[in-house]
């Protein structure tokens, strides 16, 4: 038993370090990587539009903003929790600064509406940018105020802007939802609008 063992470690050792040493190199390249919260109802059509930007690493949804610990989607849906439904984005800052997220963000929802995005309506599909940091709160009010001044929306913007609190991941089946489910309900779509 020990013979095997000693040989599977040798024949694993190799492959580890080039796993280590790829993840290390990947590490390198984007140097600094960043992450945002973001809230903007239903997080199926958000994270299929958000994971395609170009700078945009990983993106997971899931739920946070509320009160209750471990909160799952059957009590999320009920508007109970206190939880958003959100998607959590890490992201290169050299490819995508936090404002272009923001920026990008305003688009593919309608922050005017508040609680709601089309048919989903509760305080789950409210509008809303969870801060880490106070340079991510000047960021985010700056371009709020820009995307209301820019009056590409018609009613006044409803999103909320505060502290990032703990991020719960929603469970496996609602992850990549949309590419694992092409045909799947979304009320998010990308406007041409420049703010």
């Amino acid at each position: 038993m020990k013979k095997l063992v000693v040989w599977f470690s040798i024949l694993c050792v190799p492959w580890g370090f080039a796993k280590s040493e790829k993840r290390a190199k990947d590490h390198k390249m984007t140097k600094k990587t960043e992450i945002a919260t973001l809230a903007g109802g239903c997080f199926w059509g958000m994270e299929e539009l958000l994971r395609t930007q170009n700078g945009i690493l990983e993106t997971s949804v899931g739920y946070t903003g509320g009160t209750t610990l471990g909160p799952t989607y059957e009590t999320v849906k009920t508007g109970k929790t206190g939880h958003a439904e959100a998607i959590q984005i890490i992201f290169d800052p050299q490819r995508m600064s936090f404002e272009q997220v923001l920026l990008f963000f305003f688009k593919i929802h309608d922050p005017t509406t508040l609680n709601r995005q089309g048919n989903d309506i509760g305080t789950q599909y409210r509008s809303a940018i969870f801060v880490h940091d106070e340079k991510q709160r000047e960021v985010a009010e700056k371009v709020k105020s820009r995307v209301e001044l820019s009056g590409k929306w018609k009613r006044p913007i409803a999103t909320e802007i505060v502290n990032a609190t703990a991020f719960y991941p929603a469970e496996n089946y609602h992850q990549k939802y949309l590419q694992k489910n092409p045909g799947g309900y979304t009320c998010h779509y990308v406007r041409d609008y420049q703010f």
